[in-house]
């Protein structure tokens, strides 16, 4: 009987034809961690406070995303917004302004939820934070600041708003603190030095902050971990 004619149950297995997957198919079928959903719940209530999302959409993300099982699942719920997970060979989208300077930001709102702007970020000129029962840190210490001044305007109420400036900075502040604390503080270990980091000119931030029941804080310098030289 010709090999043709044999039924393809019958067939030996190495004669059956088969396509193995490809390493990216394999990364979107690996299974994620708690952790993993949890990174990415962050990056879905930082796109809802920005205006990204609504919060109708940040509750069902969120009730999807929890139930999800792979790393092709955390994709396409973040496939529309920035820093949230790509997939294999799609490049990130650029977080922030698109690489744009831009005078005023979009404003940052949080409610019950933890918003952060921290690493390589394109600062705005003008940038607006309505903190309530939540938790902001703006950190402008490795960020991309393309203008001389720049204007933040907080008002915390029940929550916490850190605002971490560069060493050099010029702070002028102007506070309204009502049953809250506003408040500027010295870093209290100076960095590692960087050999080839290059001197560059004071930045001025003209912040005003009002805490009703909150805390503003504006700290000066690098995080912790970064002035010890461990990241």
């Amino acid at each position: 009987m010709a090999q043709d004619d044999v039924p393809q149950e019958n067939r030996p297995q190495d004669a059956v034809p088969s396509q193995a997957a490809t390493g990216d198919e394999l990364a979107l079928r690996r299974r994620v961690s708690d952790l993993e959903r949890e990174e990415v719940a962050d990056v879905l209530r930082e796109a809802a406070g920005e205006g990204r999302l609504s919060y109708g959409e940040l509750e069902e993300r969120l009730e999807t995303l929890y139930g999800s099982k792979t790393y092709g699942d955390l994709v396409e719920l973040t496939a529309d917004l920035p820093n949230g997970p790509r997939a294999p060979g799609v490049p990130s989208v650029s977080p922030q302004y698109s690489g744009a300077m831009v005078e005023t930001g979009p404003v940052i709102n949080v409610f019950m939820s933890e918003t952060k702007r921290m690493g390589n970020w394109l600062v705005p000129q003008r940038q607006e934070v309505n903190a309530v029962l939540g938790d902001v840190t703006l950190d402008y210490t490795e960020a991309n600041i393309p203008y001389d001044d720049i204007q933040v305007d907080v008002k915390s109420i029940l929550a916490d708003v850190k605002i971490r400036v560069p060493a050099n900075a010029i702070v002028l502040l102007d506070s309204n603190p009502i049953l809250g604390s506003v408040s500027e503080q010295e870093a209290g270990l100076k960095a590692v030095p960087d050999p080839n980091a290059q001197p560059t000119a004071p930045k001025r931030f003209h912040i005003r902050g009002t805490a009703i029941l909150g805390e503003i804080k504006i700290k000066r310098g690098p995080r912790l971990s970064k002035r010890l030289g461990l990241t």
